[in-house]
């Protein structure tokens, strides 16, 4: 039976989203193509004939990832006026650092991407040049630029490596030392709420 190319597609896009899920929660190395398969509902046969490697895959599942990250990026700072604090707040939760499969994918695959290389590491690298340019459009007062200065490039990366290395310090203490991975987080929100 021959599948359509509405399916075919629908099947690649449901290999992507749990690959980028899984990927997130337990990153790249710690997910195989059959548990990928199994979960999207397929076999492990099932990938080779959609996607030319484990790399593409990856590379597409960062993508989707930062999709969605940079949506809710995008709401939050629309919603609340070009105000950082409310998507700070909640990036700098107990629920975000507990669930990695739903949150940052710079927190989840930064090191799997300076790892890996290839085009995972230039999806991140996309990625990262696109969530940068948001925070570098919104200023704190509110107010949205079409060119971002280098002041506001500089406050950008600030904002955003404090977000990504608080929340990769929090979890990776958060379950031997919770106090100090609850300290990590309320300080990078300090810190990041100042800077923007």
């Amino acid at each position: 039976m021959k599948v359509t190319k509405e399916q075919s597609a629908a099947n690649r896009k449901a290999l992507v989203d749990a690959a980028s899920r899984l990927y997130l929660e337990r990153g790249v190395a710690g997910v195989g193509l059959a548990e990928i398969s199994r979960e999207a509902g397929f076999t492990h046969g099932g990938f080779y004939g959609r996607f030319a490697s484990k790399e593409e895959l990856a590379a597409e599942a960062c993508d989707v990832a930062f999709e969605g990250s940079l949506a809710r990026l995008g709401a939050q700072l629309e919603k609340h006026g070009g105000d950082y604090q409310p998507f700070l707040k909640r990036y700098f939760g107990a629920a975000h650092r507990d669930a990695p499969g739903a949150g940052c994918p710079m927190a989840a695959l930064g090191v799997d991407a300076a790892r890996e290389g290839g085009l995972l590491r230039e999806s991140m690298s996309g990625g990262i040049a696109a969530y940068l340019r948001e925070l570098a459009v919104h200023r704190p007062d509110g107010t949205v630029v079409d060119e971002p200065t280098a002041e506001d490039e500089a406050r950008a990366i600030g904002v955003l490596t404090t977000m990504v290395g608080g929340m990769i310090l929090a979890r990776a203490c958060a379950g031997a030392a919770p106090g100090l991975s609850d300290r990590i987080l309320r300080t990078s929100l300090e810190a990041t709420s100042k800077a923007a």
